[in-house]
């Protein structure tokens, strides 16, 4: 009988397993039973062929129509073309040369049902071109085989395969392992089951492998799926009860505090979710175990105002908090705008106030020095930094809190080594972000963080117009486009200008967009060549300056602080100015190849404008046509200034990433059937049966099925992401 976590070199032959293995990655039974068929196919049926995309491995199903003998252009000879139909008049051409189109002609006789796979290529110029496959492999459904009569009564697996191993070989490897599988402990209680009408796990792996009917894909798939759901939650379940017995020095508001004087100073009135938000915020500072919440907002609604009030109600009980910025010029801005909201509260001193320091890396010795002093000694109460705040010379008197700006910035390691600076068990953490990526949209679903959330924008802000100018199709666009910028300036306002690259050789590690598709073409526009060719054509005249992260730190602050002061009508920049950045008279941006920059980012980008009472404008320029999933994702950022819309576009392209580990992109998720934005209400249930069963069986001793699954799983590397996380 054959086990679950036995090796598939044991349970088939080598010539089997060695390409599963080696080409997917699946190294047991129990792994090669969780590759489930990624589409069944149907009598007559042929892949869709405004699905296939030139390069794809695909699985096409069909029946042949007719063989063409043609003869090779530039030498003797002739080759074999096969021409594929799928009863609705699509077709698909197949390509054999040499030999072997002599053995397939013989086979292959018009009227033969069969799978074939390869990888599609396009022939033929545009539209008009021919799908093909070259020498694919194919598996004849013959009347005299057994497979002819699954082929026309039962749906036919269709498996995600690759080079070196086709969809039927997959498919006959799972009959052999399914046959003599030995009983399975089933990881999902009978009184679960029972509850949601899920079929048991034995049952559930034949009906996916072996349907008799569609009714065996679906019952087989709702198991399946709520598996996955149940054992992560599991899984989350087990380390929010973890996370509770941590210990965490209380920080309980004072009435006559930083927090109250700052409080009575605010030259605005706060908005009603800023007051309840923060009322949240400080209700867990005060318990003993420590808080990990997720700040989630739209861009300007207010988060950092939340963060500071929270910062001195640590301080008020005798805590120093630290905040994490990605990049030197959002510290740098951190630092400003905090320093001027505290005003003589931020003088330091134990009675008047309390200092704010600011530590990044390319600052002096003489400034890192004071810093790395203030913080050590606690006469900063707040300390604002970059990744220098990780390093292992840094050390905080009282380290209480830590507050992420744009935690997706961050690895999770990064974040760990700081808040291991606290002394007497784990900080209070706070993580913000105005556009959750795929990833935090995910754990927020699954329910693993604390969530609060931030609507309404502050009394001020200007709404901001988002378009789109394709430069390549409409030349006059962009040369409109300059216009409009001369147009806001002329009127006294100030512009940005985004470009994805540096130059030559690129700078620091926060300063470039993130990779994003359909990159295959020229390089992407750079600062230093798109500032002089505005100054010496469009925006002549204009004082135009540059910023990106291989300035030097003072270059990069004077350029800023000329900016703010209005001594600079365009700022050419990188992404250095995407989070954190307020000038209120700066009123459009144009985003230079646009579509290199991630949904997230582009939505940051654009919320540095419209942030003093004038209307925002931003442009998106691209060169991609409609149509293209390109141009698709900046129609959808164009179409809404809704950050958590967008969030839900970037889940749908990028998948939700792998939940238990730090993969950020839906490549490596560990996740096979269950899909974030379609099954919420699977997701919920799982939750709320997992709690359950945790409470009564913290340990799962009366449940060994699911912590062996749960270890399985996790792994090692997935158990100490989780630790650390």
């Amino acid at each position: 009988m054959t086990r679950f976590d036995e090796p598939l070199t044991k349970a088939l032959d080598p010539k089997t397993a060695g390409p599963l293995e080696s080409s997917l990655n699946l190294a047991t039974v129990g792994e090669l039973l969780r590759h489930y068929p990624r589409r069944y196919a149907e009598r007559g049926e042929l892949t869709a062929l405004d699905a296939l995309e030139a390069g794809e491995h695909v699985t096409v199903v069909g029946e042949v129509s007719r063989l063409m003998r043609k003869p090779m252009r530039n030498r003797s000879g002739t080759w074999l073309e096969v021409e594929v139909v799928d009863g609705r008049r699509n077709k698909i051409y197949l390509s054999f040369f040499g030999r072997v189109s002599h053995v397939v002609e013989g086979r292959l006789k018009p009227g033969t049902r069969a799978m074939f796979s390869g990888k599609v290529g396009r022939f033929g110029r545009g539209e008009g071109g021919k799908w093909q496959l070259n020498h694919p492999d194919f598996e004849l459904f013959e009347e005299s085989d057994s497979s002819a009569a699954e082929f026309a009564a039962a749906p036919v697996p269709i498996y995600p395969a690759a080079n070196g191993i086709s969809s039927w070989v997959i498919r006959r490897a799972v009959g052999v392992v399914l046959d003599t599988l030995g009983p399975l402990a089933d990881p999902l209680p009978a009184e679960v089951r029972s509850r949601h009408r899920l079929a048991g796990l034995a049952d559930a792996l034949e009906a996916v492998h072996r349907p008799r009917d569609r009714g065996d894909v679906g019952r087989a798939r709702k198991r399946l799926k709520f598996d996955e759901a149940f054992v992560l939650q599991s899984v989350l379940a087990q380390r929010r009860r973890a996370a509770a017995a941590w210990p965490a020095v209380p920080r309980p508001r004072r009435d006559d505090g930083l927090l109250a004087g700052f409080d009575g100073r605010l030259p605005f009135q706060l908005t009603e979710g800023q007051v309840e938000v923060g009322e949240e915020i400080a209700a867990e500072l005060a318990r003993e175990h420590p808080m990990h919440r997720l700040l989630q907002g739209e861009v300007g609604a207010g988060k950092t105002v939340v963060a500071l009030r929270a910062m001195l109600q640590v301080i008020d009980a005798g805590g120093q908090a630290a905040l994490l910025a990605p990049t030197e010029v959002l510290a740098q801005q951190h630092h400003r705008s905090i320093t001027r909201m505290l005003g003589d509260l931020g003088t330091g001193g134990v009675f008047g106030g309390t200092g704010v320091a600011l530590l990044t890396g390319s600052m002096g010795a003489a400034g890192r020095r004071a810093a790395m002093l203030d913080a050590a000694s606690g006469a900063a109460g707040i300390v604002v930094g970059t990744h220098a705040l990780l390093q292992e010379k840094v050390r905080f008197a009282d380290l209480g809190f830590v507050v992420v700006d744009e935690q997706h910035r961050f690895g999770v390691e990064q974040r760990d080594a700081l808040r291991e600076k606290a002394g007497g068990g784990r900080p209070h953490v706070l993580v913000m972000t105005a556009t959750p990526i795929p990833r935090t949209v995910a754990m927020t679903v699954f329910g693993d963080l604390e969530v609060s959330t931030l609507t309404q924008l502050p009394a001020g802000r200007a709404p901001i117009t988002t378009h789109v100018v394709p430069a390549s199709d409409k030349p006059h666009f962009l040369e409109r486009t300059w216009e409009r910028v001369r147009e806001e300036v002329g009127l006294g306002r100030q512009a940005y200008i985004v470009c994805p690259r540096i130059g030559e050789a690129e700078g620091d590690e926060g300063d470039l967009a993130e990779p994003a598709a359909d990159d295959e073409r020229r390089p992407p526009l750079a600062v230093t060549d798109v500032a002089p060719m505005l100054v010496d054509g469009p925006l002549h005249g204009l004082r135009v300056e540059i910023l990106h992260g291989r300035l030097q730190p003072d270059e990069k602050d004077a350029v800023m602080r000329a900016f703010t002061a209005g001594e600079i009508d365009v700022l050419v920049s990188t992404t250095v100015i995407e989070v954190g950045v307020d000038v209120h008279n700066a009123s459009v941006m144009v985003i230079m190849d646009a579509d290199r920059f991630g949904v997230s980012q582009l939505h940051q980008l654009r919320g540095r404008v419209g942030r003093g009472g004038l209307p925002g404008l931003c442009l998106l320029v691209t060169d991609f046509p409609a149509g293209t999933p390109a141009r698709d994702r900046l129609d959808a950022v164009a179409a809404t200034l809704d950050g958590f819309e967008l969030s839900r576009v970037d889940l749908e392209q990028r998948r939700e990433g792998d939940v238990l580990g730090a993969a950020q992109s839906g490549r490596r998720s560990s996740l096979k059937m269950l899909q974030l934005l379609r099954d919420e209400e699977v997701i919920a249930q799982a939750r709320e049966e997992a709690a359950a069963l945790l409470a009564d069986d913290p340990h799962l001793e009366a449940n060994p099925a699911l912590k062996s699954e749960i270890d399985r799983l996790l792994g090692d590397d997935r158990a100490e992401y989780l630790e650390k996380t």
